[in-house]
């Protein structure tokens, strides 16, 4: 686990926690570390979860299939983010999503009750956890309404530029890479892979954004 100090001190639940006492927080919270190959299931639909999950290394997509097979990514998340925690908040008893490992992962469970109880030792680095992990609960609720303004916009083409004008305001940059691959966009914004490729071409040929992989740069003249 040393050789993750350095990522979980950059994780948003142990904010203002000093590296020292990350050891103890570890033991305190049960922590277990689990390793995933491409496409393995971290979580399956049905399963109830107690835990909250840390991307130690890789990254994992949070799914959401239909009876077809057809998939939603609801959401991606890579080093140091924090995922399953809403679902280990409200006790659901059936997870309605798949969580699945887009690379060779490795990834550090903590249990959700002890984040947000205090221990019979009484550490007095609880209250940061608890505090924390409400920002936590707060910031993706954010994300997800971000996510729901593209979705509401009527053509493949404006989900696009929705998604990618965000990205550019997060980055503070025209210039970006994004964590998504061509497929996984189109699973994103739920559109058609081919309608989605053919949008990009017609918006790069405009001259509206240039694009290599998922690198992407947006012009200056849009429209």
């Amino acid at each position: 686990m040393k050789e993750y100090i350095e990522i979980l001190k950059k994780v948003p639940l142990f904010n203002k926690i000093k590296h020292e006492e990350l050891s103890a927080i570890l033991s305190c919270l049960s922590a277990r570390e689990s390793s995933y190959k491409k496409d393995d299931y971290v979580w399956n639909v049905d399963d109830k979860i107690t835990e909250v999950g840390i991307v130690l290394s890789g990254s994992v997509n949070i799914i959401k299939e239909d009876y077809w097979g057809n998939r939603a990514i609801i959401s991606k998340a890579g080093i140091g983010k924090v995922f399953g925690e809403a679902f280990s908040c409200s006790e659901t008893e059936k997870l309605p999503i798949n969580v699945v490992a887009c690379e060779n992962t490795k990834i550090l469970f903590v249990n959700y009750k002890k984040i947000i109880t205090v221990c019979s030792n009484s550490c007095r680095f609880h209250s940061y956890l608890i505090d924390n992990m409400v920002k936590i609960l707060a910031s993706n609720n954010i994300r997800l309404i971000q996510k729901i303004e593209h979705l509401v916009k009527r053509s493949t083409r404006e989900k696009i530029l929705s998604f990618l004008s965000e990205q550019a305001e997060k980055s503070k940059n025209n210039s970006f890479v994004i964590a998504f691959n061509r497929q996984e966009l189109a699973d994103y914004l739920s559109v058609d892979r081919s309608a989605m490729s053919n949008e990009l071409c017609k918006l790069r040929d405009a001259k509206i954004l240039k694009f290599h992989k998922n690198q992407f740069t947006l012009l200056a003249d849009k429209k």
